[in-house]
Order: structure tokens, then sequence, then C-alpha cells
């Protein structure tokens, strides 16, 4: 195991640490977190073929069972859940098995929903193997599943036990998954960091190359940041829901389309545009925002879909409240706020502007 850096989310007596490192799998003792004997991991048919074992070398003296998923946001359904359930339910689990989510941010959510279900709620570890997940996902308690009304409409605030990111995870990460992990890392800089965020104006082309000391810099920084707001604001009653910033259109763009048609960081990338269109701050921000995020290979505008199916969708977002929509807007980089306060008529127009081409950056 090489050198590893620790952030940890202080909640008191639930506090948890993120390791981050390279060589983690296999070498990093996980048995230390289980409750008792016995656990679950559980992953996808992608995933669990390339890391499984290594994940059992962080694992002695322990019961392994092993549970595949299909691979895909399509799969991130109650079905899925209750199979899971199903599964712990055969083993004849008890309250002090400990689930463990291997693989991305849809492994995640729904191996911690099921934990959080169980028996009332079993220990939870979470082992990212996307960029995505290790920068936003797999930090913070959010657990869910999708409903075909809206997206993560269906989960429950339970935090793992420890974040374990294995930075060589990303050496096997297809590329169009890579690039939408970085829409996450953009965000964290555009809503709290503009001192990162020019950094990664810099430093762009060095994480698209996977280099691995900008790649784990980033990584740290990401988590600081995430870390920092859950710490304040656990269950998303206040600041926490800056971290949606992009996600009121990302979601509905998800939803609208069908889930998987467009990755969820490829969603967020163009959502964050739509809200800085949105936002109250000056072109020269908004030519920054853009250019970063095409820098990062992703769209910098959303698919052809109809406005209305948009608004539509847009109306189950977890942040309205009273059947009013709440955005997440930029002041400037750098510093974001929650508001209901957004010219309606500026809404209609980057709402009208998702029937246009897609450009720079979709997958080809």
């Amino acid at each position: 195991m090489t050198a590893s850096s620790i952030v940890t989310v202080d909640l008191g007596d639930r506090s948890y640490p993120i390791v981050i490192g390279s060589n983690l799998l296999g070498s990093y003792d996980l048995s230390r977190q289980l409750r008792g004997p016995d656990c679950l991991v559980v992953s996808n048919e992608t995933v669990g073929p390339l890391y499984l074992e290594r994940l059992k070398g962080s694992l002695p003296g322990r019961n392994v069972e092993t549970m595949l998923l299909k691979d895909g946001e399509s799969w991130k359904t109650l079905a899925t859940a209750s199979s899971i359930l199903d599964r712990l339910v055969a083993l004849r689990a008890g309250r002090d098995t400990t689930v463990l989510a291997l693989g991305g941010g849809v492994v995640g959510d729904i191996a911690g929903f099921v934990a959080a279900c169980y028996m009332r709620g079993l220990a939870f570890i979470q082992v990212p193997t996307t960029l995505l997940a290790q920068v936003d996902s797999s930090v913070g308690g959010k657990t869910g599943v999708n409903h075909p009304g809206g997206k993560n409409l269906i989960g429950a605030f339970h935090q793992p036990r420890l974040v374990l990111i294995d930075t060589d995870t990303l050496q096997t990460l297809p590329d169009r998954e890579f690039r939408a992990g970085l829409a996450e890392i953009v965000k964290h800089g555009a809503i709290a960091d503009a001192a990162f965020f020019a950094w990664l104006e810099e430093n762009m082309a060095r994480l698209r190359a996977r280099d691995p000391e900008a790649l784990a810099g980033s990584i740290r920084r990401s988590c600081e940041i995430k870390a920092s707001v859950v710490a304040e604001d656990e269950t998303e009653q206040g600041r926490r829901a800056l971290l949606n910033f992009g996600h009121t259109f990302a979601h509905a763009i998800e939803n609208s389309l069908g889930y998987g048609e467009w990755l969820h960081g490829e969603a967020v990338a163009a959502g964050m545009i739509m809200a800085a269109n949105l936002s109250d701050i000056g072109q020269a921000d908004r030519d920054r925002l853009l250019r970063l995020v095409a820098a990062a290979g992703l769209p910098v505008a959303p698919p052809p879909v109809a406005p209305d199916a948009l608004r539509t969708s847009m109306q189950l977002d977890k942040k309205g409240k009273a059947g009013s929509l709440r955005f997440v807007l930029l002041d400037r980089i750098g510093s974001a706020r929650l508001s209901e306060d957004y010219s309606e008529n500026r809404l209609r127009n980057v709402l009208a502007n998702s029937a246009g081409a897609i450009r720079d950056g979709r997958r080809e």
C-alpha cells in the first residue's frame, strides 16, 4: 500500500474517514470497520470481475458473500433493491452484517439504500471505482433509487462507516465515464472555491490524461469541499443543497431522455451551463464555466428535449418548496446560493434552448 491521505466527514459520533490513495484494494484492512464476521459485497457485472478478488484481500478472516448487479442507471430501481434484500434474507443476515458497495454511483446508492432499510440499518462501506462516485456520490450518506417520475425520489440518508478510494481503479474506467466524473469536480470549484476552479482551468489537460498527481489532488479537494458541506448540513436543510448546482436541470434531462441515455455527469455538465445562464452573473464568468466544461470533453448544451417535458420533470425536484422551483444559482465563480428569486422569462429561454443541437463534447 502506498501513502494515502485522509479526509474526515465530521458528524460527531458518526464521523468517518475518506481514505484516498493508490494500491489500496487488497492492502488496506477493511475488516476492522465491520461490525461482525459477515459481509455482503454488492458490485456489478463490469466492476466485479476486475476488482472483487482484490477487495476480498482487504477482508481477511471475514465471511464474504457477493452479489453482482446488472450495470447501468436503468437498473437503479426498487426491483433491484428488493433483489438485494432477498439475498440478505436468504443469507439470514443479522444486524452485525456489513454491506460493502464496490462500483460506481448506481451501486453505491442502491447498496446504501438496502443497508439503510434492512433491519432498520446495517453498517455500510463505500468502495467507489468511478471518478464521479469518488468525488461525489460515495460521500455524504445520500442513498436511494430512481422512480419513473423522477431521479432519486426514493431513498434515505445513511452514512457509511468509511469510504475507500483507490485511485488505481480509474485506469480501467472508460473515457466517457471518466469525463462524466469531471463534471462534479468542476461543480465543486464553481460553487465553493474560486482558486480550485482556476487550478482546474490550468490543469484540465493533466486530468484528462489521468495524471496521478493531478487526479489525487482534485479528488482530495472535491472530498474536502463536500465533507465540509455535509458536516454543516447533513440532511440538506440548507447549505448542502448547493451541491446540487446544475442538478435540477440534469435530473430533468435524465428523466425526460430515459435513465442511462446520458450519463449523470453529462447531464450535470449541461445543467451547470443552464443554471449559469439563469444566474445573474457576468458574461465573463459564464464563458469561463462553458470553456472549462468543454475542455473536460462534456456537453455544454442540453439534448433536444421539449421544454415542456423538462419543466414537468423539474416540478419533482427535491429542492422545490410548496410547489415552487428553487435553483442553485451562481453569484460568481466560487460562490453560489439557493434561491426562488429567478427570472421566469430567462428560465423559459433557457428551457427553449433545450431544443437546440448538441454541441462541444457530446460523445461521438
